[in-house]
């Protein structure tokens, strides 16, 4: 026999029907649990899953939809940062309005197929990514073969996953603009430079400084407070502070003012600071923190809509959203 490729060939391995191995994927209570034990050992031995999402679209539909943020490049981050807790409450409310239920997960990549599972589950009608992480090459084959995928995150030329997100390289470029306009020569960008959205905010920001004759430099950190907390207090402890600094988050940006702070360096005469995103607290700290907006009502609006039209099997595209810059405190002498 070739490999088993569905659920028939794993019925004939294990010596019973279909049926029964259908009911014992979906683990129910009429299959023995000696069968169904064989049938899950083989199921997993050669990776063969129910084709669920099939049975449910002749059912119509399961009525939710699945909100999952892939942490690859950042497994200590967590649902609430800001960033994320005020698009999840923009998607949960734009959803719920529309009669949808939610299925919330937060994801730590640790193997290949980890959204292959997500989207296969059949417990969903469609799925929401907030951010790539890592994982570009990975959304890219699913949504190959699966619609109703939609991503928060960077758009590339060609690419066949439908996003929504803002100009990150405008972003970046807008606050090294800034900055420049405010007399500051010795840039530095704080975060992890890795991921697609962070990576062309620096690539912008990059841009934008070389323009105005300024240099860059790169203080690669974590995007977690506590983390980038120690490495902006390292870096200062060293006796380098820059005159302009460009945090890759407004969480980020956060730890950069408390570590100015602490070491006495006055914000914005001596440093100034300019995050991204314009989350709630930035217009709370001190000083009111500079930073890019994000239009994150629209953005879950438009992700929205695209869920939608994918589900109805209507044509869909990506969008890229102007980021605009919201000048306080942090930068104005």
């Amino acid at each position: 026999m070739s490999k088993p490729r569905n659920l028939a060939d794993i019925a004939v391995l294990a010596g019973v029907s279909t049926a029964t191995v259908s009911r014992a994927l979906a683990d129910h209570p009429s299959v023995r649990a000696a069968t169904r034990e064989r049938i899950l050992a083989l199921a997993r031995e050669h990776d063969v899953r129910p084709n669920q999402l099939a049975r449910n679209l002749r059912l119509r539909h399961t009525g939710a939809i699945g909100l999952a943020m892939p942490l690859g490049h950042a497994r200590t981050q967590h649902l609430t940062d800001p960033f994320f807790l005020t698009l999840l409450g923009f998607l949960a409310d734009g959803l719920v309005e529309r009669g949808y239920d939610i299925l919330l997960s937060r994801v730590i990549p640790s193997c290949d197929d980890w959204l292959d599972r997500l989207v296969d589950s059949g417990r969903t009608d469609g799925l929401i990514l907030i951010g790539q992480s890592d994982q570009y090459d990975t959304i890219e084959r699913v949504a190959e073969r699966y619609a109703p995928l939609v991503v928060w995150g960077v758009h590339r030329d060609g690419q066949r996953q439908l996003t929504i997100g803002s100009d990150n390289h405008g972003g970046g470029r807008l606050a090294a603009e800034h900055l420049a306009a405010q007399g500051r020569q010795r840039l530095l960008f704080v975060g992890d430079p890795a991921p697609p959205e962070f990576a062309d905010r620096l690539a912008g920001f990059r841009t934008g400084a070389a323009a105005a004759g300024g240099t860059v430099e790169v203080l690669a950190t974590a995007m977690t407070p506590d983390q980038a907390l120690a490495g902006v207090r390292a870096r200062i402890a060293a006796g380098d502070v820059p005159d302009g600094i460009f945090a890759a988050s407004d969480v980020v940006a956060m730890s950069v003012l408390r570590a100015l702070a602490e070491a006495g360096v006055a914000v914005p005469d001596e440093a100034t600071v300019v995050g991204y995103d314009d989350v709630t607290l930035a217009a709370q700290t001190v000083p009111p923190l500079t930073t890019i907006r994000q239009d994150l009502a629209k953005g879950a609006g438009l992700m929205i809509e695209a869920m939608m039209r994918r589900i109805a099997g209507e044509p869909a595209t990506s969008t890229v959203l102007p980021p605009e810059l919201i000048v306080r405190g942090s930068s104005l002498s």
